[in-house]
């Protein structure tokens, strides 16, 4: 078994957001800053740390269960993983983080 949590790197979740954010979609692109906002939150417990690192490392590793480079489903399994992560730590993702990483993905993809 990978341990995703340990292959996190904050450079490469922000390479790999700024190469692919179009290709990933804004749903996948503003759910995983959702997560890096809520562990970068003093607030956010340990545990719940652990959760996000090791979903945000899935999301950033080259290799994973379905190619990212697959056209229309290449993202699915970046983004199955991403929600997982955030249904269980759901009580850590406040208004504000939600609303960070919403005005963030809007810088990307734009207001509509």
């Amino acid at each position: 078994m990978h341990d995703f949590g340990a292959a996190f790197s904050e450079s490469g979740f922000w390479t790999k957001l700024r190469q692919q954010a179009r290709r990933a979609g804004q749903q996948v692109v503003e759910s995983a800053l959702q997560l890096f906002y809520a562990a970068q939150s003093p607030s956010t417990p340990k545990w719940a740390k652990t959760v996000v690192y090791g979903a945000l490392a899935y999301f950033v590793l080259p290799a994973d269960a379905v190619p990212d480079l697959l056209p229309g489903v290449g993202y699915t399994d970046d983004l199955g993983v991403l929600a997982t992560a955030l249904g269980t730590i759901a009580m850590q993702i406040t208004p504000e983080i939600r609303e960070r990483a919403h005005r963030r993905a809007q810088e990307w993809f734009g207001a509509g």
